[in-house]
């Protein structure tokens, strides 16, 4: 099978490569990631894999992995901060708590669809007001849902426990994904 990532994610690609996996890129600008809002909040990264991969035309010898990742504290998403204000503001909010990061992965092909979803703990100190205004300076996590990367500098500094997969917290559950490639048969 000739994969393909529909992501545009560096940390996705970097995690894909590290599987030692042949993989192209392919990304469609502009799909809905709306979801219903009775939907476990648990539930909407998998459903949102699912849709992503809907939007794609797939080959008779082509794999599709797609993926969400959404953070969450006390049963809300924290999705991507818009500017530094709310960067802060979602960086306060996990200081000296655990928070849920939750990917969603879909594997499509032309005849079926295998779906599953990875859960990671991860606590942070208490941060600082200056820590966390130096990393949003320094970092600038626009990008990142929840306002943060665990391979930066804030990962170094503030995370104090992690229960679960590293990599799922960087946005792909590669062992996982290699575990579930070779079970359905896909490698």
């Amino acid at each position: 099978m000739k994969i393909i990532l529909a992501s545009n994610s560096p940390r996705r690609q970097e995690l894909l490569k590290g599987l030692d996996v042949d993989f192209r890129v392919e990304v469609k600008k502009g799909i809905d990631e709306s979801y219903p809002e009775d939907m476990p909040i648990n539930q909407v990264p998998e459903y949102l894999s699912m849709k992503k991969a809907s939007a794609y035309e797939i080959g008779d010898d082509e794999l599709l992995l797609t993926a969400d990742t959404l953070v969450i504290l006390d049963g809300k998403a924290l999705g991507k901060p818009k500017d530094a204000s709310q960067a802060k503001e979602m960086l306060h909010s996990l200081s000296g708590k655990t928070h849920q990061v939750i990917t969603g992965v879909s594997f499509t092909t032309k005849d079926r669809q295998h779906h599953f979803s990875v859960s990671t703990d991860v606590t942070f100190k208490q941060l600082s007001d200056e820590e966390i205004d130096y990393y949003i300076t320094n970092y600038k996590p626009f990008d990142k849902a929840g306002s943060y990367g665990i391979q930066e500098w804030i990962g170094y500094i503030g995370v104090t426990s992690l229960h679960g997969s590293y990599f799922n917290v960087m946005g792909l559950p590669v062992q996982r994904i290699y575990e579930e490639l070779k079970r359905e048969g896909f490698m």
